[in-house]
């Protein structure tokens, strides 16, 4: 293990780029919310510098800027791929790979909304979907059990189709509706309601 240690840590170049403070404190924080969203702060911090850049970036540049192990940029940059969330770009006279990040904001949201519900909803829904059919045909399974797990399954489904819902809306209806939350509350509110009604009887 001592080996392992010292090879990944002679790869941490000591020569870091000075970013501007904002630029800087921009994409600490992008990496510390990645890690509070089960992302790898690596991963999210090169995201940010990549979004934030405005001409593409190849590994060497990112590893130089963030102050991070060769090694630890390559597995990063392939997961962002995975995700979709940067690209490469191909530079003339540089047979190096470049990469630059999608800068719509939408899409972005749009895009790691569809990752995460592929990486965590679809397959909790799939083994809920077993359980239910198991414990249906198990006569030793207690009644009040299968009724638990039927309603977290048909909650995990209401969920995923009102996901999906959100994915497929252009982004300026989805701005509406994100807009309109306030007065759809209002009118789902029992004061709303009971007002309903009294006019109603009136």
């Amino acid at each position: 293990m001592k080996i392992s240690y010292i090879s990944v840590m002679t790869e941490i170049t000591n020569n870091k780029e000075n970013l501007p403070q904002a630029i800087e404190s921009f994409i600490l924080h992008w990496g510390d919310m990645g890690g509070q969203w089960g992302v790898n702060r690596s991963v999210a911090q090169i995201h940010a510098l990549l979004y934030v850049t405005d001409s593409p970036l190849t590994a060497e540049d990112i590893a130089e800027k963030l102050n991070l192990a060769r090694s630890n940029v390559s597995n990063s940059i392939k997961e962002l791929l995975s995700w979709q969330l940067i690209h490469r770009v191909p530079v003339k006279g540089d047979r190096r790979d470049h990469f630059a990040a999608e800068t719509d904001i939408w899409e972005i949201v749009r895009r790691i909304a569809r990752g995460r519900k592929n990486r965590e909803i679809d397959p909790a829904e799939e083994v809920l979907k077993s359980c239910v059919q198991m414990a249906a045909d198990d006569q030793s399974v207690d009644p009040v059990a299968l009724q638990r797990i039927q309603q977290m399954l048909e909650f995990i489904q209401l969920t995923s189709l009102w996901h999906e819902q959100m994915l497929n809306l252009p982004p300026k209806q989805l701005m509406l509706l994100i807009k309109m939350g306030t007065k759809v509350t209002q009118l789902l509110s029992p004061a709303a309601s009971s007002n309903s009604n009294t006019s109603a009887n009136d």
